[in-house]
């Protein structure tokens, strides 16, 4: 089965993110635990947990079909120890949170070296964050998103996201989630048909599909390889539709959370609807 679903607000409490999801027919969902551009934000609130958890019962969202983003600051691979301790801190809220909503996934952002160490030291840094902060909470599985390689930003391949996957001592709570727009920018011919079979052989090769814990449905206006991460709507971009409907209909992507990130939130239901009529 196909989970779809945005990434929708939390404005007012996480609570409403299931109403949120519910109100544009998605049967998965995405969102932010915290303010996303800010360092520290107040706990949740007991009532806040328990009204996301009935609400999240309510509309019939399991764990395995809501995946949660990290906020945008941080950067475990940073290679300045106050901004790395700031960012780890961050990260194991984070993840602190899920945890107490109940959630199983955390998607984020691998890191950036910014010019101040190798790229593979970036990538060993990330992994000792991660092992750090899982073995401070439970159940809940960090979800590496590939990047597009933008500016200093690591984690553009599927080597580096194996390097970080070697690296992490319970590789049972580690995955990847693949952004379309990312992955196609990164240099990921995924737009053909004979493309989508050769990056996914790639890809389950390499990493694995047992690692894939979701997807990102988004367009790119930006043409192949070029490195710059920017989102479009669904056949506005320079991606084909045929690849949304290849990812529909193939088996491989079932079970997990498939989000769109497209910048029209008015047009979502109308997305979801036309990702979910691919999957007939």
């Amino acid at each position: 089965m196909k989970f779809i679903g945005a990434h929708v607000s939390t404005e007012g409490g996480v609570e409403n993110a299931p109403v949120n999801a519910h109100n544009i027919g998605a049967t998965a969902f995405a969102l932010f635990l915290k303010n996303q551009r800010q360092w520290v934000a107040k706990p949740l609130s007991d009532k806040s947990i328990a009204d996301f958890k009935k609400n999240c019962e309510l509309y019939g969202y399991k764990p395995q079909q809501i995946l949660p983003h990290d906020g945008y600051l941080i950067n475990v691979g940073s290679a300045d120890p106050e901004m790395l301790e700031k960012s780890r801190a961050a990260f194991l809220d984070e993840m602190q949170r899920a945890e107490q909503l109940g959630l199983t996934l955390l998607n984020f952002h691998p890191g950036s070296h910014l010019q101040k160490v190798s790229e593979e030291e970036c990538l060993k840094t990330i992994a000792e964050s991660v092992n750090i902060t899982l073995s401070r909470t439970k159940g809940v599985t960090a979800v590496l998103e590939i990047t597009a390689g933008q500016g200093s930003n690591v984690g553009y391949s599927f080597e580096q996201l194996r390097f970080i996957i070697d690296r992490i001592e319970d590789k049972s709570r580690i995955g990847v989630c693949i952004d379309t727009a990312h992955a196609y920018s990164a240099g990921y011919e995924i737009k053909t048909a004979a493309g989508f079979d050769t990056v996914f052989r790639e890809f389950d090769k390499i990493i694995g599909f047992g690692y894939l814990r979701g997807m990102h449905i988004n367009d790119s206006k930006k043409e192949f390889k070029s490195r710059v991460d920017r989102h479009e709507s669904l056949g506005k971009g320079t991606l084909d539709t045929d690849l949304f409907k290849r990812i529909m209909k193939d088996q491989r992507f079932d079970n997990m959370p498939l989000i769109l990130e497209t910048p029209d939130q008015d047009i979502w239901a109308e997305e979801i609807e036309k990702l979910k009529s691919w999957t007939k």
